[in-house]
């Protein structure tokens, strides 16, 4: 897929980094108008994910400029193409971090979309017009109607937008990986914006959790989001009476980090799933692997099924991310705290409220 000339007509407006600053400004832009089976959203809440600031300061080197960040979405259907059976306007719906795959490979048809060779993404993405994508940084949205997410009632517009992309990515490895079954024990490695949510589906499925952190300050936290027991990882002595104790371990961890101390933790046979991108490559020695037949796998964010999927069970357990809500206008200093780390656990973007074309 490559850029083409078409010209969307649909106005929308949002914020959008320019360059490798990452800067987010005002910026007017158009949507497609609805195609048959279209769906227009006017978004209320959009999360801010580590992605967006890897993304918007081009840490990861493949930013398409200008780019309008955003995939955790909650809105409300505003309008509908005539061919749209799964949704009606004024219904409460998310949007997530794909927005199309070709639907007719292998993959689409397992379950599976999300590892589609043709997948496009929510935005810093060519859609199959030949356009870029743009993201929730925004008024509206228009989406195909098979990636668009139905909200179960109960669940929060604001608390539950990172579900889209947080909840996805860590729901769907434990399902697919077996990380599910009650009483095993789970470490989850990082408490941020992932390892939070994680720890909270995880006590939903009944595993004994241990949060594993090199900040022991998280320790009260941990304990309070429902976990069993903390590792400080700077802790030798923790470190070692940890050898060997658990079953899985789901490491969150976007920065550089040992293989060698997470793979200790897991008993023979013992599961270690990687869901953060740093952005150097890690470490590993295969003596760590090997001499305990111990796997180390990863898992790119849920499939379309997937992703509702979790937001029903979330909506069954009352699981809703622990947010700070911001207005638009304080989007770059969000941003700047989530690079320091400064946040419990998501920001969300008040996007209804807050935007205005006025600025």
């Amino acid at each position: 897929m490559g850029k083409s000339q078409v010209e969307h007509t649909q106005k929308a407006f949002g914020y959008a980094a320019t360059d490798g600053s990452g800067i987010l400004k005002p910026f007017h832009f158009a949507r497609r108008e609805n195609r048959d089976e279209d769906v227009t959203v006017k978004v209320l809440y959009c999360g801010i994910c580590h992605s967006d600031l890897h993304h918007s300061r081009n840490e990861w080197g493949f930013a398409d400029y200008p780019m309008v960040p955003g995939h955790e979405m909650i809105g409300v259907v505003a309008s509908v193409g005539k061919g749209v059976k799964k949704f009606k306007v004024g219904e409460r719906v998310g949007v997530g971090v794909m927005v199309g795959s070709c639907k007719s490979c292998n993959l689409c048809k397992q379950n599976s979309d999300n590892y589609c060779p043709e997948i496009v993404f929510t935005y810093n993405s060519i859609d199959f017009d030949g356009t870029k994508t743009y993201g929730g940084y925004s008024d509206i949205i228009v989406v195909d109607e098979n990636f668009v997410l139905r909200i179960p009632e109960g669940l929060p517009s604001d608390a539950a937008a990172p579900l889209l992309c947080a909840g996805a990515a860590t729901y769907s490895p434990m399902k697919y990986y077996g990380m599910n079954e009650p009483g095993k024990h789970l470490g989850v490695a990082g408490l941020g914006g992932l390892g939070h949510v994680a720890v909270k589906i995880a006590k939903a499925f009944g595993l004994y959790v241990t949060v594993i952190s090199n900040n022991k300050n998280q320790k009260s936290e941990a304990f309070r989001l429902g976990a069993d027991s903390f590792i400080d990882n700077t802790d030798q002595e923790q470190l070692k009476e940890a050898v060997g104790t658990m079953d899985y371990i789901l490491s969150t961890i976007s920065a550089v980090y040992s293989l060698t101390p997470l793979l200790d933790m897991l008993k023979v046979n013992g599961k270690l799933v990687t869901l953060g991108l740093p952005v150097k490559p890690l470490q590993l020695s295969i003596f760590d692997i090997v001499l305990g037949r111990k796997f180390i796998g990863g898992s790119n964010i849920g499939s379309t099924e997937d992703t509702q999927e979790m937001l029903d069970f979330c909506a069954k357990h009352n699981i809703t991310a622990d947010i700070e809500l911001v207005k638009m206008q304080d989007v770059n200093k969000a941003m700047d705290r989530l690079a320091k780390a400064d946040v419990k656990y998501r920001f969300v973007i008040d996007v209804a409220n807050s935007l205005s074309q006025e600025i």
